[in-house]
């Protein structure tokens, strides 16, 4: 790829980021007026302390990575999965597939990892859990996660649990998944949870209760810093859209 588009590709990614992260919009003007020392004071100044060890950081390099070279991660999982036909390996290429929706591909691949002393790992399980979920296998999501609790009682993560009350609400389950999301509508850290439990009470009806909820996502993005609100910029997006259609 010639070293100009590359430039423009790096130019546009930071100028996206700088608008999805609520940043000054003057650094726009520095990238794309001042080509390459406006992008790299803006990666020094305000990317740089993120990408220093912290997960934010580390997310915020794969976007712009995903950006440049969107398969950039998943060629390079295949690469090590054809060099050597670990676990790890495994493991690694199939969270990629996950990623990218490509959920047979992930199935079998966390079947091929949950074998011998794997076989009762938690996060193949969830794994292939969120596989079997993208394909609307519902029963067998279930059936997943239920060996998942069975084998491993002690194993704590809110993902997984938001996960069953979804596949809950998927198997008609109505009352079962009411009760996960009441929990999760506590626990969970972001507004997805909280954002699904007020859907199923409008579902069912119960439109103030949902509205409260609806208004509480709204207030809580309100007093989040802006790193917040461009993280979960897609639920607060969906909560506006639903007290809107109520008035």
């Amino acid at each position: 790829m010639p070293f100009f588009i590359i430039s423009i590709a790096i130019q546009i990614a930071l100028v996206v980021h700088v608008i999805k992260t609520g940043r000054n919009t003057m650094w726009i003007w520095a990238i794309m007026g001042i080509p390459g020392l406006g992008a790299a004071a803006y990666f020094l100044v305000e990317l740089l302390p993120i990408l220093l060890g912290t997960r934010a950081g580390w997310q915020a390099r794969k976007k712009l990575n995903n950006v440049i070279n969107p398969n950039k991660d998943l060629n390079q999982a295949s690469n090590d999965f054809e060099v050597a036909d670990t676990v790890q390996n495994s493991s690694r290429l199939a969270a990629e597939h996950l990623e990218k929706d490509q959920f047979e591909e992930a199935r079998a691949l966390y079947d091929k990892c949950l074998s011998g002393i794997h076989e009762d790992d938690p996060y193949f399980l969830f794994g292939r859990a969120q596989a079997e979920f993208g394909l609307e296998q519902y029963p067998q999501v279930r059936q997943t996660l239920d060996e998942l609790i069975r084998l491993n009682p002690d194993f704590k993560n809110v993902d997984a649990h938001l996960l069953y009350a979804k596949n809950l609400v998927e198997l008609g389950e109505t009352d079962l998944a009411m009760k996960e999301f009441v929990v999760l509508n506590e626990t969970f850290l972001g507004p997805e949870a909280s954002y699904r439990y007020a859907m199923l009470l409008k579902d069912q009806g119960k439109t103030e209760d949902a509205e409260r909820i609806f208004d509480e996502i709204l207030k809580a993005a309100k007093v989040a810093d802006k790193h917040y609100r461009a993280r979960y910029k897609h639920w607060i997006s969906l909560t506006k859209s639903e007290l809107k259609d109520t008035l």
